[in-house]
């Protein structure tokens, strides 16, 4: 277990060793999911994102998605992405998302903590520039527990962004960034969690250097 923890750690650090550009930001995550019936759930989430390189705030992305479980571990959702994007605070393009995705629940068990999982397909479009832009995002979460049956864990997760076409504005083909998490989740109340953590976000950008951004991740979740 403990050379696992390792293992994930050093991943996490990984691509900050290579030569890039370095950006420090702030994400600021509210979700809500909602219970409708014994299989259908919608969920809400709206993130904010700040900037030091862009001065300020440069992204809302608000995600509705309406979700079926398939089973106790499995469910599978779809639903659209409103994402207008800013430079300083002032507005510069709106980019709208379709988005389908399945989440794998606490698939595997490894030492006293548990494995998540989820593929997620988007296609973007933004106003006034032509083109549908294609990709794919697996994430894999192994999350922790800093005691037996406890709530309050420790969070390590893995996401890859795989372009499967270029465009106007989506200009690489295949792996375009990844985002390696360390995090601690906790319970605030019975329907309320919280989870703070550092993200680290690291994008391949063939003709010019790599980009690492460093960023404090503070989210706020409920469930009803």
């Amino acid at each position: 277990m403990r050379r696992l923890c390792l293992y994930l750690l050093a991943a996490l650090a990984l691509p900050a060793t290579a030569h890039a550009s370095e950006d420090e930001q702030l994400w600021t995550t509210t979700s809500a999911t909602v219970k409708l019936s014994d299989h259908w759930r919608l969920s809400q989430e709206i993130v904010a994102r700040f900037s030091n390189d862009r001065d300020g705030l440069y992204e809302i992305e608000s995600n509705t998605l309406l979700g079926y479980k398939v089973s106790k571990q499995v469910t599978v959702w779809a639903g659209y992405t409103h994402d207008p994007q800013y430079d300083g605070g002032d507005f510069t393009v709106m980019e709208h998302r379709a988005r389908e995705q399945v989440t794998f629940d606490n698939i595997v068990k490894i030492g006293p903590g548990t494995l998540s999982a989820r593929l997620r397909l988007e296609q973007r479009w933004r106003e006034g520039i032509d083109g549908t832009a294609w990709r794919l995002r697996p994430y894999v979460k192994y999350v922790l527990p800093f005691k037996e049956g406890g709530k309050t864990a420790l969070v390590l997760s893995h996401e890859s962004f795989i372009d499967f076409n270029k465009t106007n504005f989506q200009r690489v083909q295949g792996e375009e960034r990844m985002r390696n998490m360390i995090a601690i989740t906790t319970p605030l109340a019975k329907n309320v969690n919280a989870e703070i953590g550092y993200l680290h976000q690291h994008g391949f950008r063939p003709d010019a250097d790599d980009s690492n951004d460093n960023v404090a991740s503070l989210s706020l979740s409920f469930s009803f």
